[in-house]
């Protein structure tokens, strides 16, 4: 069985990545929302 100190190293790893995992998808969603936006926006002249 895994030890306790074990156990909340990978606690702690496992908050890391969902952290990692919320802001990218985060930044993904501005990032794809910019250029959609600079690509459907009408040319100004």
């Amino acid at each position: 069985m895994a030890e306790d100190g074990d156990i909340k190293v990978h606690e702690a790893t496992y908050h890391k990545v969902i952290g990692l995992l919320k802001y990218g998808a985060a930044a993904c969603f501005l990032l794809a929302f910019i250029i959609i936006y600079f690509a459907l926006a009408p040319a100004s002249k």
